[in-house]
């Protein structure tokens, strides 16, 4: 039975070096002597492909080595359940983690690399004012715990990042790197990441992203029209901001479009146009006068998907039309159609019509081709109703008051959140079923977004939220993940109360936090070794309870926070079986030589029943065994049965 210790790799979060370093070694198991990477054997094989001399295209600055290094550093912390803060913990398969995003990022690889559709991140925009970090940015799980007031440590100072620090941008830059390195190998191979920012750090964020994600997978800008003025210039009035696009691997995403068609959303502020519409009709206009009122309605910035649909006719149900091309072909119908509004033959498209003369006269017929009086071509009418949705546009536009007016209603104080709206329609391109993550999450409004379409549309997408517990002086809440959780309930019990009869939308959330591992790490007490000796006879540390360790397993072993776990009694002990039998833990305080070989023959027992697909891992308390002849027999019987890996903590 192989013990798992604190320094053990079964321990860490994801060895991201020593993966790296065994993919170069699959493909060039020559470029290793001794089994250390030969850098000039490397540069031989990929030939001219090396970079030459010590100038390279790039953005550099002072730490960018160190913070390279830290994204690689595994993480000895953990996740520790919390169900009581949790919404519907026994069905959800959606995630809320209270934590400092960076060691959160590498606690989730096992479970999650390459398994994200998209990433969404709104991180903090370098204004001089608004992020706190430890001046010794090298942080861990103890800085962490002190940070967020969960640890007092004296004397630790935090500042804030102005410009006068001299390392204005430096400091940002040190915050993004390492989580963008991590984020991007949690994406799938078809998966994208969406990351907005403004123009202080945009021209930085788009070379680092070109570095870790690769210029080829950069899909394109979004400008996004806030309509919020920032009139701090005395010369521009600001009044957006950008989000970058990136894929994981731009030709998978690309075959992926080709197999499930192009990228589509619901048109941006579609349902405030409606409303608009709807209060034209109301006024009694004329086709001509709602015609013109049109017109004028989408000059505004919100409403630019809606250019050019301010045609109207009679039809009852059809409404609102832009005109579309009839011709657009090279050898198409040369028929001239019969214009009825002049009676004269109408000119044909310089190629053609696109349709024959019998679907042109269906069309004619059913009323959807538009004639002029002056000579025009004719054209069809594209109704808005049967085109609610269009490929995303790269600029957007946001009226920030409703989301306000939202959180107000949730009692909940957070500035400047992401507006609903936008979130949908990020989300929305993504699949019905897609994995999102959001590791600045700020007040939920990813989270809120995911639940909103899945309402929506039957959809079955799930979401992972981090957010820093940030102490604040906010009255009701004492730090900024309670805002976010308390954001993601009240919009639950929203949208459950719109849809009472559907019951099968996830609307729950499982809640984690961040800590220290839950096994005890050897940290000798010069002047008191010989306490320190007996407190580490147990591994498991004081205070933490059997769900911890169950869940630090699940993290440890890469399996999914959400995963099923049943539990049954088995020679008076309780055994856990986590994804139908991939994982078997039995973590009580006793197991005596008379119980070994009845416990091993339950559990193998309990995993015939259940026939995984793969090899069963078994786990067990390392202290709770009675001497070293209860543990042998234990793992003797489990091999015996076919179950090789048998570990304890």
């Amino acid at each position: 039975m192989k013990k798992i210790t604190a320094g053990a790799p079964e321990s860490r979060s994801a060895d991201v070096a020593f993966s790296n370093l065994e993919a170069l070694r699959k493909l060039f198991p020559d470029a290793f002597v001794e089994g250390k990477l030969d850098l000039e054997a490397l540069g031989q094989l990929v030939g001219h492909c090396v970079a030459p001399g010590e100038e390279k295209y790039g953005l550099g600055w002072h730490g960018k080595k160190n913070v390279r290094q830290l994204a690689l550093a595994p993480s000895t912390g953990t996740l520790r359940p919390c169900p009581e803060q949790s919404l519907d913990w026994e069905r959800t398969q959606n995630l809320m983690i209270e934590g400092d995003n960076l060691e959160v990022l590498k606690l989730l690889q096992k479970s999650y690399a390459g398994k994200v559709t998209l990433i969404y991140i709104d991180p903090p925009y370098n204004t001089g004012n608004d992020f706190v970090y430890p001046d010794d940015y090298h942080d861990n799980i103890k800085n962490y715990l002190s940070v967020t007031g969960q640890v007092d440590v004296a004397g630790r100072k935090l500042s804030t990042n102005t410009e006068a620090s001299g390392r204005f941008h430096t400091d940002w830059l040190n915050l993004m790197y390492p989580r963008l390195k991590l984020a991007r190998s949690l994406l799938a191979p078809d998966g994208f990441i969406v990351i907005s920012i403004d123009d202080v750090e945009l021209g930085n964020l788009r070379i680092v992203c070109d570095e870790i994600f690769g210029g080829e997978n950069f899909i394109g800008p979004v400008v996004r029209n806030t309509n919020s003025s920032k009139n701090q210039s005395q010369f521009l009035s600001v009044s957006h901001d950008y989000a970058l696009f990136y894929a994981r691997d731009i030709e998978a995403l690309g075959a992926k479009a080709q197999a499930c068609g192009p990228w589509e959303v619901r048109k941006n502020n579609l349902d405030a146009f409606l409303k608009q519409l709807d209060q034209l009709r109301a006024a009694g206009l004329s086709p001509e006068e709602m015609t013109e009122e049109l017109k004028e309605l989408v000059k505004r910035p919100r409403f630019i998907d809606f250019v050019n649909y301010w045609n109207f006719d009679d039809h009852p149900e059809r409404g609102v039309y832009r005109k579309g091309d009839l011709g657009g072909v090279k050898n198409g119908n040369m028929t001239p159609l019969m214009n009825p509004l002049t009676g004269k033959p109408d000119p044909v498209p310089p190629g053609g019509f696109r349709f024959d003369s019998k679907k042109l006269a269906e069309l004619i017929a059913d009323g959807r081709v538009h004639f002029h009086t002056d000579g025009s071509l004719p054209t069809i009418k594209r109704y808005l109703k049967e085109n609610l949705t269009s490929r995303p546009k790269s600029i957007m536009s946001d009226d920030q008051r409703p989301d306000h007016g939202l959180l107000k209603r949730y009692s909940v104080p957070f500035d400047n959140p992401k507006q609903l709206a936008f979130m949908e329609r990020i989300v929305g391109i993504a699949d019905k079923d897609a994995l999102v993550l959001d590791f600045f999450a700020g007040s939920g409004t990813t989270g809120h977004a995911v639940m909103q379409l899945n309402a929506q549309d039957g959809g079955k997408r799930r979401f992972i939220l981090v957010q820093l517990p940030e102490p604040t002086e906010a009255k009701d809440f004492e730090h900024l993940a309670q805002m976010t959780e308390r954001r993601l309930a009240k919009a639950s019990e929203e949208i459950r109360n719109a849809a009472p009869l559907n019951r099968s939308i996830d609307l729950g959330f499982r809640v984690f936090k961040l800590d220290s591992s839950n096994i005890r790490a050897w940290e000798p007490v010069r002047e008191a070794l010989g306490q320190t000796l007996l407190e580490n006879l147990e591994h498991i540390k004081s205070g933490r309870a059997e769900q911890d360790l169950l869940y630090e397993l699940l993290l440890k072993l890469g399996l999914d926070l959400c995963v099923p776990i049943e539990k049954k009694p088995i020679a008076g002990k309780t055994v856990h079986s986590i994804g139908a039998g991939v994982l078997f833990a039995c973590l009580g305080d006793k197991v005596a030589v008379k119980d070994a070989e009845p416990l091993a023959l339950g559990i193998a027992e309990w995993r015939d029943a259940l026939a995984p697909a793969g090899e069963s891992t078994c786990v067990f308390r390392d202290s709770a065994f009675a001497n070293d002849v209860a543990k042998t027999n234990l793992t003797a019987v489990l091999e015996q049965h076919g179950i090789a890996k048998v570990r304890s903590i």
